[in-house]
C-alpha cells in the first residue's frame, strides 16, 4: 500500500474547496448576508464550514484513503469553475456543489473501483450519527445531520460521474443495500428534524 500523502496543490485544493463551499452555503442559507456582507465573517460561515464543508471534504478524503489502500496514486483536485458556480448559485438561492474529485491512477478491479466509489457515501452515512450527537450539545449543528444524509443519497444516484453509477456497475446487491441504507437514514433524519 502506498502511503497517504498530500502535496501542496492538493492541500490548497482541499482548503479552497472547503472555504468556497462554506461561502456558497452561507450565501444560500443566510440570505441577509447579501445586504450585510459583514455577517459572512460571523458564526454563519463557521457553521457552514463545520457542517457542509466537513461533509464534502470527508467524503472526498474517504475516496482517497480507499484508493491509496488499493495502491492507487490518488489526489483531490478542486474544480474551480464549479466552485465559482456554487458561490454564484448560493447568492441567487440555488446551490449545486461539485467541488472537485479524487483522481487516481493505477490498475483497479471492478470491485476495488466500486469500493472506492462507495467510500464517500458510506462516510456521509457514518457522519449522520456523529452529527446527531454533536447537535445535542449545539443544535445549530443539526445542519450536518441532514447535509450528510442528503450527500449520501444524492451521490448514490447511478448517473454520470456520481458514485452510484460506479457502485451499480460493480455490484447490484451492494448498490441496492447502500441505497436502501442511505434512503432509510435520510427518512429518519427527515422524521427527526427539529
Amino acid at each position: 500500500m502506498n502511503g497517504l500523502t498530500f502535496d501542496r496543490r492538493e492541500l490548497f485544493d482541499y482548503v479552497a474547496a472547503w472555504l468556497a463551499l462554506g461561502v456558497a452555503f452561507t450565501l444560500f442559507f443566510e440570505r441577509e448576508i447579501l445586504s450585510n456582507p459583514a455577517l459572512l465573517f460571523s458564526g454563519a460561515l463557521a457553521l457552514n464550514l463545520l457542517t457542509v464543508g466537513v461533509a464534502f471534504l470527508l467524503h472526498e478524503l474517504a475516496h482517497k484513503v480507499v484508493a491509496v489502500h488499493f495502491d492507487q496514486v490518488a489526489a483531490f483536485r478542486a474544480d474551480y469553475g464549479m466552485l465559482f458556480v456554487a458561490i454564484m448559485g448560493g447568492a441567487v438561492g440555488f446551490v449545486f456543489a461539485a467541488p472537485g474529485a479524487v483522481h487516481h491512477r493505477g490498475w483497479l478491479s471492478e470491485r476495488e473501483g466500486g469500493l472506492i466509489a462507495l467510500a464517500g457515501p458510506a462516510t456521509n452515512v457514518a457522519l449522520v450519527p456523529v452529527f446527531v450527537v454533536i447537535s445535542l450539545v449545539e443544535p445549530a449543528l443539526w445542519r450536518g445531520v441532514w447535509v450528510n444524509a442528503l450527500l449520501a443519497a444524492f451521490n448514490l444516484i447511478p448517473f454520470g460521474a456520481l458514485d452510484g453509477k460506479t457502485v451499480l456497475n460493480w455490484s447490484k446487491p451492494a448498490y441496492a443495500g447502500s441505497m436502501v441504507l442511505a434512503l432509510t437514514v435520510g427518512a429518519g433524519v427527515f422524521l427527526l428534524s427539529p
